[in-house]
């Protein structure tokens, strides 16, 4: 298992990114959390196997249809936070 930290920039809030993003990890077995950061990026934490993190992140670069993706940042993280499913903050 790995755990990554995503930042989403671009058009991203209001646009159902959060939620569509959740379900996209739930259906790839990852947990972790989605949330709207205040500079107008959405930011993730997910934890789940290698494969499963990738495709995530390739799904990340484009989003639901409404979204405008200009960049996703991703980061290893150092240690597994804890989550039990993917939760939409």
């Amino acid at each position: 298992m790995s755990a990554k930290r995503f930042i989403v920039r671009g058009r991203v809030q209001g646009v159902n990114f959060r939620a569509t993003a959740a379900q996209q990890a739930d259906r790839l077995g990852l947990v972790g959390r989605i949330w709207n950061r205040a500079d107008g990026a959405v930011e993730a934490e997910a934890v789940g196997s290698d494969d499963a993190l990738a495709k995530f992140e390739a799904w990340l670069q484009h989003g639901p249809s409404y979204a405008d993706v200009e960049s996703v940042e991703a980061v290893a993280l150092p240690s597994e936070p804890r989550h039990s499913g993917f939760a939409v903050d």
